[in-house]
């Protein structure tokens, strides 16, 4: 009962009772990235995502990216690409976790000026 009032009110929690009606009666599946999220599209050309696990639009590879943003490119329709060894796997925005980057103390801004309280 709990999982249905959470389908039903709360957005954040993967997704709605409103959108899985949506992906059921009018999505048709376009295809699945490697983080496990799933891209849907209607027959009107709106397009939406499933996440897998938690809400967060830094979770949506770039390969999708374009796609999810109706943006012409090359690559839009190869949604499996090549990857080089180069190319480093998407992760998603760590800003305000405890994983976020901090500048070491030798790597600082020096400052250029003295403050007047000492």
């Amino acid at each position: 009962m709990l999982t249905f009032f959470k389908q039903l009110f709360v957005w954040w929690n993967q997704q709605t009772l409103g959108t899985r009606i949506q992906t059921i009666i009018s999505g048709k599946f376009v295809g699945k990235d490697s983080i496990g999220n799933k891209y849907y599209e209607n027959k009107t050309g709106k397009r939406w995502v499933i996440y897998n696990g938690e809400i967060d639009a830094t979770n949506i590879p770039d390969e999708w990216y374009s796609w999810m943003h109706y943006t012409k490119n090359k690559i839009e329709n190869l949604h499996e690409l090549k990857k080089y060894n180069w190319q480093k796997k998407h992760i998603s925005n760590k800003t305000g976790t405890s994983q976020s980057y901090h500048p070491k103390k030798n790597n600082e801004i020096k400052k250029k000026y003295k403050t007047w309280k000492s």
